[in-house]
């Protein structure tokens, strides 16, 4: 019988492009709109325990079912060449 050598098989190191590597998810602004969120779901929270029950559910929906969505979802804007108006193209 013949023996069977084990193969050494390297793997190779998963490296991001290099566009995705410059390009983080979140910027400083998302985190500025998820900061909002995160103060209005406070404040909903604070309203509540004083026994609000119409500014509370207000301020905790506002909070999560819109402003930490849009936190997540936000992009900015991306401006091409032409509507930065670049002289000469």
């Amino acid at each position: 019988m013949a023996k069977l050598e084990p193969k050494i098989v390297a793997r190779a190191k998963p490296t991001l492009s290099k566009a995705k590597a410059e390009s983080l998810p979140f910027t400083r602004k998302n985190y500025y709109i998820l900061l909002a969120g995160l103060v209005v779901i406070i404040l909903g929270y604070i309203s509540l325990a004083m026994g609000s029950i119409t500014l509370a559910p207000i301020l905790l929906v506002t909070g999560y079912c819109v402003i930490v969505p849009v936190a997540i979802l936000y992009r900015g804007r991306d401006l091409s060449a032409t509507e930065q108006g670049v002289p000469g193209e």
